[in-house]
């Protein structure tokens, strides 16, 4: 029980890197899922280099980079606040898997759909925002949830850093008292973590779900 104050901190730092990071991946990769559907060259060949890019590294790389290679290139580029390198990188890394999520969802929409908006004189715009939008972010619970779960997880990766998230906190009550049985308390955080947001998403999956 002693070891629970400075567990249930570090959870709280990682429950706000989750959510941040999460918001973030969404609304950069709505942009990045919609620049790679595009029809102009230039923005849908960057697009797909920053999503292959992103896909394509490891997510601790790209962290140790923002945190300790960037001040290297540049002393301007120096990111002194840990939560926020982390929430950098881990946004950036997600805005790449999201951008995909999007994409498929958008897609999955029936063509139908985007001629008959078209027959009605509704421009590119309208049709998407009146039309196929409010019809993918319904599909989109589920992969989001999924998005979100992982980098739960991911999220202590941050320890490279030293971000004093649930992880980061475990292993140094590990170190300084050499007791092992505070990896249960904090996977039981985990757990419970968790189970609470799978259950906040199924439950909104299941309310859009009625619409469909």
């Amino acid at each position: 029980m002693k070891w629970l104050p400075s567990l249930l901190e570090g959870a709280k730092i990682t429950i706000s890197l989750t959510v941040v990071t999460t918001i973030l991946g969404m609304i950069i990769g709505a942009f990045f899922a919609l620049g790679k559907m595009s029809k102009i060259p230039g923005i849908t060949h960057f697009c797909r280099a920053y999503i292959f890019f992103f896909r394509g590294t490891p997510l601790l790389m790209q962290l140790m980079f923002i945190y300790y290679s960037l001040p290297l290139i540049n002393p301007d580029f120096a990111i002194n606040d840990r939560f926020l390198a982390a929430a950098i990188a881990f946004g950036l890394n997600s805005a790449a898997y999201c951008a995909e999520l999007i994409r498929a969802a958008i897609e999955s929409i029936d063509k139908g759909q985007f001629e008959a908006a078209k027959a009605l004189g509704f421009t590119y715009g309208q049709t998407m925002r009146k039309i196929v939008i409010p019809q993918t972010y319904k599909r989109l619970v589920p992969p989001f949830a999924n998005e979100f779960i992982m980098i739960l997880k991911d999220a202590s990766l941050t320890s490279i850093i030293a971000l004093q998230d649930l992880s980061k906190i475990t292993t140094a009550i590990q170190s300084s008292s050499s007791k092992y049985t505070v990896f249960i308390p904090s996977m039981i955080i985990y757990l419970i973590i968790t189970g609470v947001f799978s259950k906040f998403f199924e439950v909104l999956e299941k309310k859009y779900s009625v619409f469909e």
